[in-house]
């Protein structure tokens, strides 16, 4: 249990952040990671207490306290503290594939469910966590799991974010031959093409892929399933083909239609989605061609970002560090409490007041804003015409503003995955949310042999439900061909 006084000699301590002048001038990660000292001392603080809703609870349903991969956490910080790293490495990856992900970019619902988050001093797990990973691949602890014998079964897999990721490793570590189409040029969805490179370097990508390139995995790279060939280096295949071809198909693809805002103005020039602006840095970074889309570059202007979540925060930092003159972000929703009550709130996540690294660099921040039209000149946008609303989001008389923008990106979630080509030349049933309809038993569709998992058909949400559903899928699809299954949970 880590030292038995540790959380009363001990304070929390996490890591810090490069300075926001330094941080600014690069897109490499500025997490200042803890020493092995400090990192052995915070796991030292975990009492493995008689009630861990850190673990999660074992169920798939969203809401739930704790860690969705069901973490052994207590375990882990027991065996950091005890110095036992490269077992904490086996125990940690038990249950998650990719805790290199998670431990960068993941909000941690397990520390606002940790009890000494009774008093807001939780353990520093997702800090913890990433230091064992870490240390795992620089010690080459992390080594291919190459199944022993092949079942025979072909498994194709659409999509290759961590959901797709996670159900094709555990699958070729059960012996299927497993293909993954991936309609851009590298694999890792949204960690690649929508995180940006200073939370998330795509080395942490690329190593982990060799590693299931190694257990047998087989990326296609640039096919997209059920679109239509655009000369661009990309091929499209009709996914009856693949159904016709594989045991097993699984639907991975994430849910990609954005949420507009459709009002007027709407048209004019300089006003896209997020993932119209955050994919074209990235690949700057990356030197990979940018394609026929015309460059979306904050540099010299004034940025509206309209949208409060991760999304709009992974807006900021980057239009900072393109050079933007300010940064505004509108939430229509209304400020959130400096400080949670315990007592209504724990173990669950809490709505507060939360400032992310980005928007730390010097954003400024509305609530309760609605946007009402767009106007510009010339065809560009120049304003935003704000109205203040209250808790039913109806406007407020006189409390109309304006903004300078010449940019304005659009951050308000995801409504569902894109359903031209692929979903419909497939036939499978929709939710009444527009997701793919797939039970959380079997996860497979309507459509014999289809399977779905991760926000595909959960909706948006974050990292660590990709991965938890991407294993249970792969579950499900091993049960579903084999009769039986040790893959775990």
């Amino acid at each position: 249990m880590g030292k038995i006084t540790g959380f009363l000699e001990i304070d929390r301590h996490d890591r810090k952040y490069a300075p926001v002048a330094d941080r600014l001038q690069h897109y490499r990660e500025f997490v200042i990671p803890l020493s092995e000292k400090d990192a052995r001392d915070q796991a030292a603080r975990c009492m493995n207490c008689g009630i861990p809703y850190c673990h999660g609870t074992g169920s798939v349903q969203p809401g739930t306290p704790g860690c969705p991969v069901n973490n052994q956490i207590p375990d882990f910080n027991d065996l950091v503290y005890q110095d036992n790293w490269e077992e904490a490495s086996r125990n940690l990856h038990s249950t998650n594939n990719f805790p290199e992900f998670t431990g960068r970019i993941c909000p941690a619902p397990c520390e606002a469910s940790c009890t000494l988050n009774i008093d807001d001093n939780p353990v520093t797990i997702k800090t913890i966590e990433c230091a064992i990973v870490d240390r795992a691949w620089d010690n080459g602890w992390l080594k291919p799991e190459i199944a022993p014998s092949k079942t025979g079964k072909k498994v194709a897999i659409v999509g290759s974010g961590p959901a797709g990721l996670a159900a094709a490793q555990q699958l070729a570590r059960a012996g299927h031959d497993v293909h993954v189409y991936e309609k851009f040029a590298k694999a890792g969805g949204l960690l690649r093409y929508g995180i940006p490179d200073f939370k998330m370097e795509k080395h942490v990508i690329d190593r982990r892929v060799a590693q299931m390139e190694a257990e047998g995995v087989t990326f296609h790279y640039g096919v997209h399933v059920g679109g239509t060939s655009q000369g661009n280096g990309q091929t499209a295949i009709d996914p009856r083909e693949l159904h016709r071809q594989y045991d097993a198909v699984a639907l991975t693809g994430g849910a990609e239609a954005g949420r507009d805002l459709p009002i007027p103005g709407r048209d004019l020039d300089g006003i896209h989605f997020a993932m119209d602006f955050l994919p074209q840095q990235n690949r700057r970074v990356s030197s990979e061609p940018l394609g026929a889309a015309a460059d979306i570059l904050a540099g010299g202007k004034h940025v509206v970002v309209i949208g409060g979540g991760d999304t709009g925060s992974d807006c900021i930092g980057t239009s900072f560090r393109q050079g933007a003159k300010s940064v505004t972000q509108l939430e229509i929703m209304p400020a959130p409490p400096e400080h949670e009550d315990k007592g209504l709130t724990w173990p669950n996540w809490p709505l507060k007041m939360r400032t992310s690294s980005s928007q730390a660099e010097g954003a400024r921040r509305e609530f309760a804003v609605l946007t009402q039209k767009f106007s510009g000149h010339d065809g560009k946008v120049q304003k935003l015409h704000c109205v203040q609303v209250n808790e039913k989001f109806q406007p407020i008389a006189g409390t109309e503003f304006e903004l300078d923008a010449q940019l304005v990106l659009l951050a308000m979630g995801f409504v569902h995955p894109v359903h031209d080509g692929m979903l419909k030349t497939l036939g499978v049933d929709l939710d009444q949310r527009g997701n793919v309809r797939a039970n959380l038993t079997d996860y497979q569709t309507s459509v014999p042999n289809v399977f779905s998992a991760g926000d595909m058909r959960r909706g948006q949400s974050l990292v660590v439900w990709a991965i938890r559903e991407g294993r249970l899928c792969a579950r499900a699809i091993d049960q579903y061909l084999m009769g039986s299954t040790t893959l775990p949970r």
